[in-house]
């Protein structure tokens, strides 16, 4: 057995221990400064990752570092609250460990949410931004080596985003009053924030936001077969769209502005998939 399929059957064993039974098909991955969605389950199983075989501990504010199994509505989830970055120094593996992990506990859809500058200029701090697609420029990929058992070689990427997921998502945003548009997201290795001739450069290539996660995980649970949405809370102007200082006090202000709304949309989501 290799180290790398060691270490997701590790914490899998590890997890689904600590769930005692409980079978969630559905993970939900929460971005900067959204953990309070974590805190909305009811009768909650809270498993910190420091007990976890390979799950390092989160060293981003806003990032809480534990799995919350618990019942959103009628439907059980499970909450990744604190996400892997590579900036922080983790390879493409580790940013992908719990994607991989998710699988195996047999998740079959993925919903994801982040932080993300806007660069389409319509794009406001508040908005929430449906990912379409997303351009992967962290310079890794998580399917990197040997192929892992469970994973194709050679994923199809044309659809990363589930299209019948992200007609749900604008069924219920427009059900609920919440203002959602749809835009691809550039993914950036950080963690500083990009110049304004790189806001120039993405825009030109395509892009609507910016940020530093989900473009591995995706690229992970995709390989796995897993159906997958994402949802990113534009926190802040890109550089050059504005005057303004970037900062990540900025995001997080912004992101738990906004978390109501996130999280009604993610609630009714959850509760038509």
């Amino acid at each position: 057995m290799t180290m790398r399929l060691k270490r997701i059957e590790e914490a899998t064993d590890c997890i689904a221990q600590g769930l005692g039974g409980r079978q969630p098909k559905v993970a939900i991955v929460l971005g900067s400064g959204l953990g309070a969605l974590a805190d909305q389950l009811e009768t909650p199983v809270r498993i910190p990752y420091q007990e976890i075989p390979g799950f390092p501990s989160p060293t981003v504010e806003g990032h809480a570092g534990a799995l919350v199994c618990g019942t959103l509505g009628d439907r059980m989830v499970l909450a990744q609250s604190g996400r892997f970055h590579s900036y922080e120094g983790h390879d493409g593996d580790t940013v992908a460990l719990p994607v991989r992990v998710f699988s195996r506990l047999g998740i079959t859809t993925l919903l994801l949410t982040n932080a993300a500058g806007g660069i389409r200029r319509s794009f406001g701090p508040g908005m929430l931004m449906l990912l379409s697609d997303h351009i992967n420029l962290t310079g890794q990929n998580p399917l990197f080596g040997p192929v892992l058992e469970g994973e194709i070689r050679f994923p199809d990427m044309s659809a990363p985003y589930d299209r019948e997921l992200r007609l749900i998502a604008r069924r219920v945003a427009l059900k609920n009053g919440v203002g959602l548009e749809e835009g691809v997201y550039a993914g950036l290795l950080g963690p500083s924030y990009e110049t304004p001739a790189e806001v120039r450069m993405l825009e030109r290539l395509g892009a609507d936001a910016v940020g530093m996660s989900t473009v591995l995980e995706v690229i992970a649970a995709r390989a796995r077969g897993l159906r997958c949405l994402a949802i990113s809370t534009i926190t802040n102007p890109a550089a050059g769209l504005t005057v303004a200082t970037l900062d990540h006090a900025e995001v997080m202000e912004t992101a738990g502005r906004v978390g109501g709304n996130l999280q009604t949309l993610v609630f009714g989501i959850v509760q038509e998939v």
